[in-house]
């Protein structure tokens, strides 16, 4: 018996177009995201910057110019983009029902508001505390410190690194874990989603070690944890563009 509709001529199976977009940005995000923290840590020594004392860090910034608030923006602005693929994954995969991956995407989304906080404070506040620092007098100086180190711990070490991180660290878990239960994407991603989760998780103790003095710190568990999951994300995206569809069966 003759197919009927165009879907079934083709072999075509619906959610294809969405799992190309999503997939798309996922290596969009991850890409541009590097690009931008590869410019960031050229022209201002991020992220160990972040760890330095006042006196180094919004001089450093002032320095920097309008280039170096554009590089933020861009920074926080790349990586934003995570948001939608995060948004889109349930459907691209064809599992908007799963209770995990729907509590994982409110993870992963709520991660990536948390850490544009973290990044976008370096546009609207940080500009106006390092102009006041580097002009002022003793005592302003002494008023700037506080102030910067108060949206420092809360808006950076706190939303956007202890939030924001563990966040994104539980929607990668959740996905690893759907994808090793349900096998909707290879299982050696999921696999490698757990183990990259777990190396990126050890950068918490330099960011708890900001409150907690002599907290256990590993040094290149930041560098080490980050990049390998974003080159995660990158992989994850790619795989999405290249998974093949099973054909939709034709009735008889």
């Amino acid at each position: 018996m003759e197919s009927t509709g165009t879907g079934q001529r083709t072999g075509r199976q619906p959610g294809g177009g969405i799992r190309r977009v999503t997939g798309g940005l996922f290596i969009i995000s991850a890409l541009t995201f590097a690009g931008a923290a590869t410019v960031l840590s050229a022209t201002f020594d991020w992220p160990d910057i972040l760890r330095e004392p006042t006196a180094v860090v919004l001089p450093a910034f002032a320095a920097g110019g309008p280039g170096l608030v554009w590089t933020w923006f861009a920074t926080a602005w790349t990586y934003g983009i995570l948001a939608v693929p995060i948004l889109l994954l349930p459907a691209a995969l064809r599992r908007s029902e799963d209770p995990a991956l729907r509590a994982a995407t409110y993870f992963g989304a709520t991660s990536v508001v948390l850490s544009l906080i973290g990044f976008l404070r370096w546009v609207f506040v940080v500009p106006q505390l390092a102009e006041a620092y580097v002009a002022g007098d003793a005592a302003t100086r002494t008023a700037v410190d506080a102030a910067w180190t108060a949206q420092h711990q809360f808006g950076g070490a706190l939303l956007g690194e202890h939030l924001g991180q563990l966040l994104v660290i539980g929607w990668t878990i959740a996905l690893s874990a759907v994808i090793l239960r349900s096998r909707v994407l290879p299982r050696w991603l999921g696999a490698a989603g757990l183990v990259t989760s777990a190396l990126y998780l050890l950068n918490q103790g330099d960011i708890l070690a900001t409150a907690v003095p002599g907290f256990p710190v590993w040094d290149l568990a930041g560098l080490i944890g980050s990049s390998t999951w974003g080159l995660w994300v990158a992989v994850l995206g790619a795989v999405l563009l290249l998974k093949r569809t099973t054909p939709a069966p034709i009735p008889q």
